[in-house]
């Protein structure tokens, strides 16, 4: 299983923890603090990130999500010290709009599972955050300051961090270049594209996505804007519209 993961620098005190193996390759982020640690996003939890995240800090380490989605919150499991949007508490206690089943299967989905590993044990993480987030709020890990920018959408409660010193956005599934999920009943397309009004109007110099390639230039974030704008003006901005391919990326309502 040391080979799940793969970890890559974005600057003396960012790192990237990436899931390749999964047909999604998630990537989640570790910001190092002078006084703490955060760890965007856990990742599946098919494998232990802890492992993989004290080898980058000996800092006290909090966990936040973008959004509670099984492949994003399945190593809080490992990190007690956990923040939480308002908006999907519910999710955390025993309310996920899916089965455990149908999660076990998106899971297992062209996924490279380690060997031995018994998909059967997979659990979806339940939990009491320590703090619960809201929008616009900063989090101090001492001597860099992450903001907090809930963008509904994809879910209720998704949200985006913005390191504004830095320029650095996580987009979480926000923004990515693959199919953009807003066709599950719990996603809202409008809120969407509010959002994507949002996180283009930032100071943006990076944009780090939870999922595909890191390839990402702050442009997109203009582009899928504008085509959100342009699916709304001709009446398509709505579940069941069908998929709409843009060549690197694609939105399915």
């Amino acid at each position: 299983m040391n080979d799940w993961f793969t970890t890559n620098q974005i600057d003396k005190e960012t790192f990237i923890i990436s899931e390749y193996r999964h047909w999604e390759e998630t990537h989640c982020y570790l910001l190092n603090g002078s006084e703490r640690s955060l760890l965007i996003d856990t990742g599946l939890g098919i494998c232990d990130i802890n492992e993989q995240v004290i080898k980058m800090t000996d800092k006290p380490i909090v966990a936040v999500a973008t959004h509670i989605h099984w492949d994003h919150i399945g190593g809080h499991k490992f990190f007690p010290d956990f923040y939480a949007h308002k908006n999907e508490l519910n999710w955390l206690s025993g309310e996920f709009p899916l089965t455990l089943e149908q999660i076990k299967g998106m899971v297992v989905d062209r996924c490279d599972l380690p060997e031995g590993y018994d998909v059967n044990r997979y659990e979806f993480f339940q939990g009491k955050p320590k703090k619960v987030l809201d929008d616009n709020e900063i989090i101090d890990i001492g001597d860099r300051f992450v903001q907090i920018v809930h963008t509904p959408g994809h879910s209720p409660g998704h949200m985006c961090f913005l390191e504004r010193e830095r320029g650095y956005l996580f987009t979480g599934d926000l923004v990515y270049k693959d199919t953009l999920f807003a066709y599950f009943p719990s996603t809202d397309p409008e809120a969407y594209l509010n959002s994507l009004e949002r996180v283009s109007a930032l100071p943006v110099k990076q944009v780090f996505p939870a999922h595909h390639t890191l390839n990402i230039k702050p442009e997109i974030l203009v582009q899928m804007r504008d085509v959100f704008r342009q699916l709304r003006d001709e009446g398509k901005l709505h579940h069941g519209s069908g998929t709409y391919d843009y060549g690197d990326w694609s939105v399915w309502l």
